[in-house]
């Protein structure tokens, strides 16, 4: 028996360029979906224990206030120092990345709590309890706390987007 022939060597084709690495940007849909999960399970908790539960407190609501806050802070600075504007020091690439991860963790984050505290809302609206009355004001705030910081976080990842090269920056043809 011979051995199979082997085909002559071709020229091989130039492997094309790689990608550079691109984080994708935050799905809408996965955080509304996040968000009416959590909300249907804090509803169904609440709807069978809120008699064991112990009174909503205020400190998540103002924690997440404050991280929406420091968010909000940090993409309106970032995005003046990718944009280089006058009196801003150059952006720290490594501090971006990090705020990327911030604001990409944040985000699903804030839809788990808003719905969290959207199902409690739901449920305490409708309750005829007098411990419920008092639960609705840091549920409520927790809502739009939680609601802000999903505004925040998808702000500071659009904060970050590495700007397009202007078209006299392009090479000739």
């Amino acid at each position: 028996m011979s051995e199979p022939r082997t085909p002559p060597p071709r020229e091989q084709e130039p492997a094309p360029l790689p990608r550079p690495p691109r984080v994708p940007p935050t799905n809408p849909a996965t955080l509304v979906v996040l968000g009416l999960g959590s909300m249907a399970v804090a509803w169904i908790l609440v709807a069978n224990a809120y008699g064991d539960m112990p009174a909503i407190p205020w400190l998540p609501a103002f924690t997440i206030f404050a991280l929406a806050a420091f968010e909000a802070f940090v993409a309106r600075n970032t995005k003046a120092r990718i944009d280089r504007r006058p009196n801003t020091a150059p952006v720290d690439v490594l501090v971006v990345a990090r705020y990327v991860v911030l604001a990409k963790a944040s985000s699903p984050a804030g839809a788990i709590f808003a719905g969290l505290y959207a199902g409690i809302l739901v449920w305490l609206l409708g309750a005829r309890i007098t411990a419920a009355t008092n639960d609705l004001p840091p549920t409520a705030t927790g809502l739009v706390a939680s609601l802000a910081l999903v505004g925040a976080a998808l702000w500071l990842e659009r904060s970050c987007r590495v700007p397009k090269p202007p078209e006299d920056d392009k090479p000739a043809e």
